[in-house]
Order: structure tokens, then sequence, then C-alpha cells
């Protein structure tokens, strides 16, 4: 028979078993690597044919306004009216004057719409804007 001392007991454990939080750690690693595709999702347009590609640009610089055939637009992947749209533009335009307006416009959509972002970003004065297009094939 095993005798215990008085030693013994009073030993504090220091061995800290890591396991479970490894397997938290990975399953929430793969939970994010499966939703962050999701979450970058804008309007669902069908682009017009387009010619080359533009030169390098950085992407800290580039605005997307998105505009679906219905006439709903669309300011860095949220909904928002036009005049949402100028104010957001023309503080970031402020922030950064290197600010290029990427100007995504379904192919079916009217031009109105179109014409109304690139008449706001004109007024403003933003005169770096370019309209997106799908390339050649």
């Amino acid at each position: 028979m095993r005798r215990f001392s008085q030693r013994n007991s009073l030993v504090t454990l220091s061995d800290i078993n890591i396991t479970p939080l490894l397997d938290l750690a990975f399953v929430l690693l793969i939970i994010f690597v499966i939703t962050t595709p999701l979450l970058e999702q804008g309007l669902d347009l069908k682009l017009s044919q387009g010619g080359r590609t533009d030169r390098p640009v950085e992407k800290g610089d580039i605005r997307t306004v998105e505009i679906a055939a219905n006439g709903i637009m669309a300011f860095g992947g949220r909904p928002m009216t036009l005049d949402q749209i100028e104010a957001s533009l023309v503080r970031d335009f402020h922030a950064n004057p290197n600010l290029l307006v990427w100007i995504r416009a379904d192919e079916n959509g009217q031009n109105k719409h179109l014409y109304s972002v690139i008449d706001r970003c004109q007024r403003n004065g933003i005169t770096r804007f370019s309209l997106r297009t799908t390339p050649p094939r």
C-alpha cells in the first residue's frame, strides 16, 4: 500500500494542458477562413466588355461605387443613397487627395445613375475615377 506524505499533497500542479486551447484556435481559424470571402460581397453586376488594364494603384487610394441595373447604389459594399455616397467621397477625398473612384455599373442599367455619380465627383473636384469593365476575352 502506498503512503501519501504531507509534502506531496501541498505541491501545486504546474502543467497546463493546452490541447483544448489549440483545438479552439483551429476551429476559430477555419471559421474565419470560410466566412471572410462571404463578407466582401457587393452588388451582383454584369459589367460590360472593356479595354486594357490599368496602371498599378495603391489599394488604400481606391473607393468603389457600384450601380445595379435597377438603380440601387452601394459604396464600399454597403447600400447608400447618392447623397450619402457623395458625402463619403468628399470626406475621403479631403483626407486623401490621391483618391481614385472605381465606378462599377451594370451594363443593363440606365445611364442616368452613372452620370449622376460622375457629376457629383466632378462637382467636388474628384477627377480621378475609372469606369470598371470586364476584360476582353
